[in-house]
């Protein structure tokens, strides 16, 4: 049960996760890149630092717990309340960030091996797994515009992949390159699952869903990723390397501890943005802006790290950007198409009150 919200502040909401989404789609693979390429080594610190910046939205809560209380009326004098998440969506959402964390962990090997052109075209694939986890989930119904987009998105990812193994790092063995591939594909199948199963815990949280509550599940989900990665950096003695590697890192100490803070940053607009898309929309809706950034993000990587460019990624770029066009302008037929309906029937019952 989703809290009622103003047609206006839900659009606004929406603009303010799409921005925070393309922050953290184009933002956090570039960043995790240079990680490694100058010098850093360390896979689950880096998918540690995906889930890493949730403290910050600890502070976002407090400052709207502060403002509910200084302009909510209590009238039944009871306390304003601070935490929204009950215990059975707690449970729930402490199981879906476990998820995230392995899919972080995946992620991470890939881009460690990959190019980001390469892990981003992988990582498009994610809009099918979306898709067929929606349709399974949620019961996500297709329109003829959505089933357009689907299908230029994924066929974008596929002519994308027809040039992949030229893309080895060099210095990159062909048995690492091959593992950093299937890892990355296992990290879009996962959250492509992950999507759809944070729509379905909305629809079964039997609590309305403000976006305080949004934001509490982001932050619980964070949490339980980062838990899940810390051990594995524990295991790994990631701890204890990590004064060493960042003296020896090529772009120096400063910039090391920098690196990881940005990054810390980009992934949490990543993750917050999304389910912030699914909150206001659907889980498809996440999926699809997701697909048709990453190509953006193969650009920019052609531009910062000078990795290839393809006719097959110009070609790319422009299906996606087709398919967004087609998902949202299916999404405007329908929205006029509901209004007139609507008008049509408040005629209708005017018509008949006049005529009684």
């Amino acid at each position: 049960m989703t809290a009622k919200v103003s047609p206006a502040a839900k659009k606004t909401l929406l603009i303010l996760n799409c921005i925070l989404l393309s922050i953290g789609t184009c933002g956090g693979p570039l960043i995790m890149r240079l990680y490694f390429i100058h010098g850093g080594t360390r896979v689950w610190l880096s998918s540690c630092l995906e889930t890493a910046g949730w403290p910050l939205i600890i502070i976002v809560l407090i400052i709207l717990y502060l403002h509910r209380r200084a302009t909510q009326k209590d009238i039944n004098n009871k306390r304003t309340t601070f935490i929204y998440m009950r215990p059975r969506l707690l449970c729930a959402v402490a199981f879906i960030g476990t998820l995230t964390g392995l899919d972080d962990y995946l992620y991470a090997y890939g881009v460690a091996r990959l190019p980001v052109s390469t892990s981003a075209l992988i990582i498009a694939s994610q809009l099918g797994f979306t898709a067929f986890f929606a349709f399974i989930l949620v019961k996500q119904k297709f329109t003829p515009y959505s089933i357009n987009a689907v299908v230029l998105l994924t066929v974008g990812a596929a002519v994308l992949a027809l040039h992949t193994s030229s893309d080895r790092p060099e210095g990159e063995s062909k048995k690492r390159y091959v593992m950093g591939f299937v890892m990355t594909v296992a990290a879009s199948a996962l959250y492509g699952f992950v999507l759809p199963l944070i729509e379905l815990t909305y629809n079964k949280a039997k609590q309305e869903i403000t976006y305080t509550l949004v934001l509490e599940i982001q932050t619980i989900m964070s949490l339980f990723a980062t838990i899940f990665c810390t051990v594995g950096m524990i295991f790994n003695n990631d701890f204890k390397v990590i004064p060493t590697e960042a003296a020896e890192f090529e772009l120096g100490k400063a910039i090391y501890y920098l690196i990881l803070c940005v990054s810390a940053l980009c992934w949490q607009c990543f993750f917050l943005g999304a389910i912030g898309v699914i909150f206001c929309a659907s889980s498809l809706l996440s999926g699809i802006i997701i697909a048709v950034l990453l190509p953006i993000t193969e650009v920019l990587a052609v531009v910062c790290y000078k990795e290839k460019f393809q006719v097959e990624k110009g070609v790319s770029l422009v299906l996606s950007l087709w398919g967004f066009a087609s998902y949202f302008y299916g999404e405007y037929k329908f929205t006029k198409n509901s209004k007139d309906k609507t008008y049509s029937s408040q005629q209708t019952m005017e018509l008949d009150q006049v005529n009684v």
